[in-house]
């Protein structure tokens, strides 16, 4: 017979699973629980029954089955839903990660297993000295992306332990709060101002110990170029499938590690993910100014972005010159506050585009929207693959293009008029050859239409240029960052007008130069390595005074210069059509472009769009714009959770401002990007 008591008890045998490195220690214990049972109280229970004196705060239990961390150690059991066939592993929440940073260094530290990735990012760039984490993201590099050469990836794999940088003793790897006050604006840094890497006093802001300086020191400085063989080894996209693949593995910002199979050990990549650089500061941001440069060094190396020759040959002068300042003890050495400066006015000017300005008089603004009148040719092209070639004169007023016979028609009707707003704009220019082109791609209800204007000279391109520009993104020229774009076209412009420096270049055979290592491997095929190492140090004339940061700086404001920045892609299959195309998503819009031809069909701005959401039962996208515009499509190569993340995390990041840039709204940030599954 069952006593009454013993009856009603309602216990039950629950098998849990202690993830310890003690030897002769089993990690198999039964207890006796109730459903009423909270799960700190099971903790309790289970620490007494182990028996070994150790610091268990850090454990938390996983449960296998349902891959999830139980954390709210007040639920009872019953309210978790745990029952006697659950697997619960009672494991320590901070796992040792090996991260892939964008100079390809590999660094190893304790990363908690348990917060969501987009807190776990958070704490990873408190212990890298990376601001403004919201703008990184962790990223599983998918199979299709991996070289297949057997020999070489056997290797691959387990990269060597001494190019490994262990940082698992800094306050936040061992799990400990991060300081608050970290990057507080009141700070007076201690810096160097060429390289812009904070002394080491200041090292006191970020975290203790040696780890905090090695980190900095070591992830400040640029690498050196990698040899022509191993850029050969590693994975080239050939087509807009090819880019896609590179952007499937983002890890979702609003799961854990563990959540996503990820295993201790394992090995991550840590990517720009958004490319909108907000506050970039050298005072500060010496490791995240050299980690974007490094990204965007081997997006052109690996033509993961595409770009012109002359183009490619400024980036490698760039390189070249700031590989050349790296090993230079000079760096180390100069003082000169002036130098910060000139590199701070250029950032300036850079924000202003970046965040579309909102320095300037608000009155002016307002009372005065200023207009552009020219001569300029318009180029149509024709079925029968000829151009037709015109003069017309011109007027830019407020976002739209009107165009006349000639000046003294200008007071009567316009031949047409072309609204850029939502616009493409894609510079056309070989300034070698005097050639000044912008290309339109006008949204008309079936596509785009094409508009090539032509333009005489560099200042009248950068004026016409810059307001195209502001104009597509729905901005006069009254708007504070229109001078600031000029100023930006004609510096990239002069950087690509070495062919026309009288100072002559230096002989190549004195210089020790490997140019393979400074270009894409289709330069290297095209050219031989002594007109490589010509054409390089001719392009170097124009950036040879330049500093270690400010170089840094220019080759991210060129890579920010070329049609394709910030375009992440993916493959997709929109509602009502047969054949699959790419969704290219942007800081500011959305692009739908022609999978064989790599030709924009319609563009779509984040600035005209009502809400969006997801059917996660058939995985589609839907999306509603303004004057009654939808579109749904499904993605065929990633999760459709990606780009719903991507689109939600750009509107949130459009939300910072500098007012109140020392907290981040997570909350805002999971209510954006989380999705309801």
């Amino acid at each position: 017979m069952v006593s009454s008591n013993e009856y009603g008890s309602h216990t039950w045998d629950l098998l849990l699973t202690v993830d310890h490195q003690h030897e002769g220690v089993d990690k198999e214990f039964p207890l006796q629980v109730t459903g009423d049972l909270h799960v700190g109280g099971l903790m309790l229970n289970l620490v007494e029954k182990i028996k070994i004196a150790q610091d268990w705060s850090d454990y938390a239990f996983w449960w296998e089955q349902k891959k999830c961390w139980l954390l709210k150690t007040h639920w009872t059991l019953d309210k978790c839903g745990v029952q006697a066939d659950a697997k619960l592993i009672f494991t320590t929440q901070h796992k040792m990660l090996r991260l892939r940073l964008p100079n390809m260094k590999t660094v190893r530290l304790k990363v908690s297993f348990s917060s969501m990735v987009f807190k776990a990012v958070s704490d990873i760039c408190k212990m890298l000295n990376i601001r403004r984490p919201e703008e990184l993201s962790l990223l599983k590099q998918s199979e299709g992306t991996l070289k297949k050469k057997k020999k070489k990836d056997k290797n691959s794999k387990e990269p060597a332990t001494e190019d490994i940088l262990n940082l698992c003793n800094s306050p936040v790897s061992s799990g400990l709060p991060a300081n608050s006050g970290l990057y507080s604006k009141t700070m007076t840094p201690i810096y160097d101002p060429v390289s812009g890497s904070p002394a080491s006093s200041t090292m006191t802001w970020f975290s203790d110990g040696s780890a905090a300086e090695q980190s900095c020191s070591i992830l400040a400085l640029s690498q050196s170029p990698c040899s022509p063989e191993m850029l050969a080894e590693m994975y080239q996209p050939r087509t807009l499938a090819d880019k896609a693949k590179l952007n499937a593995g983002w890890l979702d910002s609003s799961r854990s590690l563990m959540e996503q199979d990820v295993q201790e050990e394992d090995q991550l990549l840590l990517r720009f993910k958004y490319y909108t650089f907000f506050d970039l500061n050298p005072k500060y941001d010496a490791v995240r100014i050299n980690q974007i440069y490094e990204q965007a060094r081997w997006a052109i190396l690996l033509e993961e972005i595409d770009c012109t020759e002359e183009e490619m040959l400024i980036f490698a002068a760039l390189q070249y010159h700031v590989s050349k300042l790296s090993l230079s003890s000079e760096t180390q050495d100069s003082t000169c506050e002036s130098e910060v400066d000139e590199v701070e006015a250029a950032l300036s000017n850079l924000e202003v585009t970046l965040e579309g300005g909102n320095k300037s008089n608000i009155l002016e603004d307002i009372t005065d929207i200023p207009k552009l009148a020219d001569n300029l040719k318009l180029v149509r092209p024709k079925k029968l693959a000829l151009k037709a070639i015109k003069t017309y004169w011109f007027v830019f007023r407020d976002t739209s293009i009107s165009y006349f016979k000639n000046k003294e028609s200008a007071q009567g009707e316009p031949i047409d008029k072309l609204n850029l707003k939502g616009c493409e704009v894609v510079p056309d220019v070989n300034v070698a050859a005097k050639k000044f082109g912008i290309k339109l791609l006008i949204p008309v209800a079936d596509g785009m239409n094409e508009v090539y204007l032509r333009c005489d000279n560099e200042d009248q391109y950068a004026r016409w240029m810059a307001a195209c520009v502001l104009a597509s993104k729905g901005r006069t020229m009254a708007d504070s960052s229109y001078q600031p774009e000029v100023q930006k076209i004609l510096s990239f412009l002069q950087m690509k007008n070495w062919t026309m420096c009288s100072q002559a270049a230096s002989e190549p055979e004195n210089v020790d130069m490997k140019p393979e290592c400074f270009v894409s491997p289709r330069y290297t095929k095209k050219f031989k390595s002594k007109q490589l190492t010509a054409r390089i140090l001719e392009a170097h004339q124009n950036v040879s005074q330049m500093s270690l940061v400010e170089a840094k700086l220019r080759f991210i404001q060129a890579w920010q210069s070329l049609p394709e920045f910030g375009l992440s892609y993916y493959v997709v299959r929109f509602k009502g059509s047969k054949k699959d195309d790419v969704l290219g998503v942007s800081y500011n819009r959305l692009i739908r472009i022609d999978m064989a031809t790599g030709d924009p069909i319609t563009t779509w701005r984040f600035s005209n769009m009502k809400q969006w959401n997801v059917n996660w039962e058939i995985r589609q996208v839907a999306i509603e714009f303004d004057q009654n515009v939808s579109i749904a499509f499904t993605c065929l190569s990633a999760d459709c959770k990606i780009i719903h993340e991507y689109i939600g995390g750009y509107i949130f990041l459009s939300t910072r401002s500098k007012d109140h840039n020392e907290t981040l709204d997570e909350e805002l940030f999971h209510k954006l990007t989380g999705g309801q599954e």
